[in-house]
């Protein structure tokens, strides 16, 4: 492996520069930084940054960046991180970034300048940027929940695609031949998956895709209600909706009892993540059941050990499994 004085001197800066740049790169000059950088990445040099890190001094602090914490479903996954952080000795720092990029990148700096540790990502995005590590580094992170494609550390997620394949399958075996979808954001790599699981699950069906029964959303009670609303008034309005959470979904059953309908009755209504509120939402929600705390408790874990030198090589990519849960919110069409 090409060495740390290789790179020094392609640079044209001592080694101790190149040391404190992958160290600590917020206090190195940007022009001093990039052409170290750069150094690096045309040398093919690969510093064990965790080693580093290990042997520096440790808060014993996570980051954890969530995009709306005052989503049920997060409130969840923060609860199985605060459980197995605490378990392991860890604090906790929890940051609502409302999906904020500069907000995020401020709060990665805490780990870049030894505020803390590491950092778990809910949210489909890097914040450390594309030149606080050298290309090829597996950043001091976890994506989990919503996660990138190929995210460069550990990652937690669900087969959204499959699940969503699932829970439309279950209302074509009903009899449900108009089926429409309430999306999550349309960036969002969730949303991707699920109409991609949606849309596999017609074509098994032999059902056409119809773009008018697709509703943008975002996942909030508010989102479900207006969608609902939408899809209700038109002339043929569909006989079950798929709600990519379960916080649609509920705002969208308030809204078809606005309109005098019922729900099965008129219209099926599904949603996504199993929350609290769903198995006592009238009807109870049929859903699909995310592990939220063992979201939480994963991502802890992957990042602790990368943290201390037991991670692995390709980061590890970690699959969650869900379940149908069928309840009284779906039912044959009249």
């Amino acid at each position: 492996m090409t060495n740390i004085r290789k790179v020094a001197e392609l640079a044209g800066v001592s080694v101790a520069t190149v040391s404190r740049t992958l160290k600590s790169p917020e206090i190195v000059a940007p022009s001093t930084r990039a052409k170290v950088l750069e150094a690096v990445s045309a040398a093919g040099y690969r510093p064990n940054l965790m080693a580093v890190q290990f042997r520096s001094q440790r808060t014993h602090n996570l980051v954890v960046l969530v995009p709306a914490i005052a989503n049920v479903f997060f409130a969840r996954v923060i609860s199985g991180i605060q459980a197995a952080a605490q378990q392991q000795g860890y604090g906790v720092l929890l940051c609502n970034t409302l999906g904020d990029e500069e907000t995020e990148e401020r709060y990665a700096g805490m780990v870049t300048t030894r505020k803390a540790d590491g950092l778990i990502q809910l949210r489909a995005s890097n914040p450390f940027g594309a030149h606080v590590f050298p290309a090829g580094t597996v950043l001091p992170m976890v994506n989990a929940c919503e996660v990138l494609d190929d995210a460069p550390c550990p990652s937690v997620k669900l087969d959204n695609r499959a699940a969503a394949r699932t829970l439309t399958e279950h209302l074509i075996g009903l009899g449900h031949r108009r089926i429409a979808m309430i999306q999550g954001p349309r960036r969002s790599p969730l949303t991707r998956d699920r109409v991609a699981g949606y849309r596999d699950a017609l074509e098994a069906a032999g059902i056409a895709f119809d773009d008018r029964l697709v509703h943008p959303g975002d996942f909030t009670l508010d989102a479900g209600f207006e969608a609902a609303g939408s899809l209700m008034a038109r002339g043929r309005p569909p006989t079950a909706i798929f709600c990519e959470s379960d916080e649609m979904a509920i705002g969208a059953m308030q809204r078809i009892k606005r309109l005098g309908l019922s729900v099965p009755g008129d219209v099926s209504v599904a949603g996504f993540d199993d929350i609290a509120f769903s198995s006592y939402s009238d009807p109870p929600l049929t859903t699909i059941a995310q592990p939220a705390e063992a979201f939480g408790t994963q991502a802890v874990t992957m990042l602790i050990d990368l943290l201390e030198g037991r991670g692995t090589t390709p980061a590890p990519r970690v699959v969650l499994p869900y379940e149908l849960v069928v309840r009284g919110s779906t039912s044959p069409p009249r």
